[in-house]
């Protein structure tokens, strides 16, 4: 198979067993690989109402078919488990480089069921795979982890790890690939999927390869590739374009988009202004601790930072800080001491935590306090004030090592809410268990139905409507129009339906979409068309989108979710924004509601996929899984 090397690993933990099998070729057209190939796989073989955390979920790690392949940006993998922070379908996705490698040791994914009686890693190398005893790395962060097991192996094999959140089972424990320094590292950070990682005792899987990805039409291919990566490249060394900002300040460069629009998530979403925003923002990371930057496999873009922090009691060094990090212990928590923020993000490379996640639940426990539903009787003696850089920290510190307040705290903003009641679902900042990223809703209305609709939770990459919104990207759909962001306008609705259909092919094809979306849809089909061999159209492109996110949404209406899920917090909807260029506004999530299941052709009274929907998408069997 052209592309693909069709080879997936199984992974017995409970019995030590190690298979191979290979998905049929209609499998592979149908769902391409990624998130689309696991969730397939996680549909047909987790049954309703396992327990994440239990030996029958599976964990499964898949390439896609342009993972490792010369075409710029494509170096990602995809990490698919029912969620322990939502009880739904659960997803995380990383560059870096540890996903080439591993496709190129000779495999495309590998399936990990039931749990292992004692700590392992898994080693795949050039066709070959073993599992080893992990028992010396237990108890070890992720750049601890990573070096030890490239002493026992060799340099050039790449690790994925967890640190000691996962193997704490904090709810959002992420997985951490090429932790090759203390405080580096690409996460894949969302959902928990680090958390299912410990709770199988997998600490790690290491590959090296060799391999050559085989490509049906290879001239073609690399001809394509060879102009976009030069495409990108001339962007990015143009001044004044997005490109350029993007290279030179980093996902940093949002920040002050974000702010302007009066959209940055401040004090726990009390407001979408933060007035420190200068303190913290792109320039300020080139000016005070940036040393270099860093790019992910085959990107001309290098959109990683590199920071030091030479002295004082954040002293160190490590990559970092992302723009969510800013958003998640910046203003969020109403800090605005860089140093600190850019300390919280080395914290959660080292721990392996998703710092969103993390941030959102300080940022919550920290108004909690304020409205003295927790006292230091609960917080351990701590004062969790708004702008306490040093609280922050300590907090992170609890969360991963689950002490005093911090075993709270690890169950996340969700669980929290619920045991302390007294009112705070009202500010408990998530989508379905997930919590938010750092973009105020209130501020671009239909990144609020973007949040509300994704399969995951709490997400902006799902459809990346806020980053359009906010930051102006351009997207690879001519046709988009999101007319006046301060308006809930109906027909916009399909602008996040399409987008979530498409970026779900990205998710399954090993693609960046950072800036995947500079090229057209058509870009990309011919692109799948010369790897594989196959005639994959634009229409083709779009169709494979919709079938899998169709797949992910039946996954959790088989778990239980209802319309009722497809709902944005409280205080979005219910308080104005008290200042800015969004004073005033709330979300009226209903009637973009209704109008985003009409484009999906899905029932607007239970919020499922109709049967002739899922008959269109070629879905017959999960029809009687969730009718």
């Amino acid at each position: 198979m052209f592309g693909y090397m069709g080879k997936i690993l199984r992974v017995d933990l409970s019995k030590s067993k190690i298979t191979k099998e290979f998905p049929d070729e209609n499998t592979l057209k149908m769902f391409l690989g990624g998130s689309g190939l696991a969730t397939k796989y996680l549909f047909d073989e987790v049954k309703k109402g396992t327990d994440p955390l239990g030996p029958e979920n599976k964990l499964i790690f898949t390439t896609g078919p342009l993972t490792g392949t010369p075409s710029p940006t494509t170096g990602r993998y995809t990490v698919v488990a029912k969620s322990p922070l939502t009880g739904f379908w659960g997803q995380a996705n990383s560059g870096g480089f540890w996903g080439a490698t591993f496709k190129r040791s000779g495999f495309d994914g590998v399936i990990f069921e039931g749990i292992s009686p004692k700590p392992v890693y898994l080693v795949t190398d050039d066709g070959k795979a073993e599992l080893k005893d992990a028992k010396d790395l237990w108890g070890k962060n992720t750049s601890e982890t990573t070096r030890l097991i490239k002493e026992e192996l060799g340099e050039n094999f790449r690790v994925t790890c967890i640190g000691v959140a996962g193997e704490n089972l904090v709810k959002y424990a992420a997985i951490i690939n090429d932790a090759d320094r203390p405080n580096w590292g690409r996460a894949a950070g969302r959902c928990g999927m680090g958390t299912v990682m410990g709770s199988k005792r997998l600490k790690a899987i290491a590959s090296r390869g060799t391999i050559k990805i085989e490509v049906a039409k290879e001239d073609a291919y690399r001809e394509e590739a060879k102009k976009r990566y030069n495409w990108v490249k001339e962007e990015v060394e143009k001044t004044a374009t997005l490109s350029y900002f993007f290279r030179r300040y980093g996902t940093a460069v949002a920040l002050d988009f974000v702010n302007i629009r009066g959209g940055l998530a401040t004090r726990n979403w009390q407001t979408g202004v933060f007035q420190g925003a200068d303190n913290i923002n792109g320039p300020a990371i080139v000016e005070k601790i940036l040393t270099d930057k860093k790019a992910c496999f085959a990107c001309p873009l290098s959109c990683g930072r590199i920071s030091e922090i030479k002295t004082g009691p954040y002293a160190s060094k490590g990559e970092g800080p992302e723009w969510q990090a800013l958003a998640a212990f910046g203003s969020k928590c109403g800090i605005d001491n860089l140093e600190a923020i850019t300390y919280g993000q080395f914290l959660c490379n080292e721990y392996g935590l998703d710092f969103i996640s993390a941030g959102n639940t300080i940022a919550f426990a920290m108004e909690c306090y304020e409205k003295g539903v927790l006292t230091k009787k609960d917080t351990d003696g701590l004062e969790l004030k708004f702008a306490d850089s040093d609280v922050m920290i300590e907090l992170v510190h609890k969360i991963a090592k689950r002490e005093g307040v911090g075993n709270l705290l690890a169950e996340g903003t969700k669980i929290v809410s619920e045991k302390l009641d007294k009112g705070t679902e009202k500010f408990a900042m998530h989508v379905k268990g997930l919590e938010l990223p750092g973009y105020d809703p209130r501020a671009a209305k239909i990144a609020g139905l973007a949040y509300a609709t994704a399969n995951r939770g709490g997400c902006h990459t799902t459809a990346y409507i806020a980053v359009l919104v906010f930051i102006g990207i351009p997207s690879f759909l001519e046709e988009i129009d999101v007319g006046d962001i301060l308006q809930e306008i109906p027909e916009t609705a399909k602008v996040v339906k399409d987008l979530e259909d498409v970026l779900a092919v990205f998710d399954a094809m090993g693609g960046c979409k950072f800036m995947g979306m500079v090229s057209t849809t058509e870009d990309w089909a011919t692109l799948i068309s010369n790897l594989t061999g196959w005639e994959f159209t634009t229409k083709d492109f779009r169709r494979t989108g919709e079938r899998i996110y169709n797949l992910e949404r039946a996954f959790n209406i088989r778990e239980g979710l209802t319309r009722a899920d497809d709902t944005l917090p409280k205080r979005l909807l219910e308080e104005p924004m008290p200042e800015g260029p969004a004073e005033g506004q709330v979300v009226n999530l209903n009637p973009l509601l209704d109008a985003y299941y009409e484009f999906r052709g899905w029932d607007k009274k239970t919020g499922k996929p109709t049967p002739e929907k899922l008959k269109e998408l070629g879905l017959d069997e999960v029809i009687k899984e969730i009718y």
